[in-house]
């Protein structure tokens, strides 16, 4: 497995240990973050059937995943299956952007992607990701 790359799913702490227990238990399929994300690291955007290493919050690898289905859309255009999807509870469009804008203008976000801060509104873009469980890793 030390030759799949790793995929860090929101900051390092009770969020990110919420995220990876949500896989792990086959809730969570979709996850989005921010297109500008990947422009300024200067990343290509995953592709269908890339698998990753999911680590928690000490870098500890837990679970591999596969991507099936990547798509970039508005902010406003989210569909409520990717945000039930990301399996965090959410059962309305509203409420999944919501906790992703308290997310994203946070202070420990824009610490993470640097100066300047990534601006939100309807249009900004979006990178959605479906993927799939493949197995889970021994402790």
């Amino acid at each position: 497995m030390d030759a799949l790359p790793v995929v860090e799913f929101g900051l390092p702490g009770p969020l990110r240990d919420r995220l990876v227990a949500a896989i792990v238990a086959g809730e969570k399929t979709t996850t989005s973050s921010l297109y500008e994300e990947w422009t300024r690291d200067g990343e290509p955007l995953p592709s269908a059937g890339r698998r990753e290493v999911v680590v928690d919050s000490a870098g500890v690898g837990v679970c591999v995943t596969e991507t099936v289905e990547v798509s970039t859309c508005r902010l406003a255009d989210i569909a409520l299956a990717h945000a039930v999807g990301e399996g965090e509870g959410f059962t309305t469009v509203a409420e999944w952007r919501s906790a992703h804008e308290e997310f994203w203008g946070s202070a420990e976000f824009s610490a993470s992607v640097g100066e300047p801060q990534i601006r939100i509104d309807d249009d900004t873009l979006i990178v959605c990701e479906e993927f799939r469980l493949i197995s889970r890793l021994s402790p």
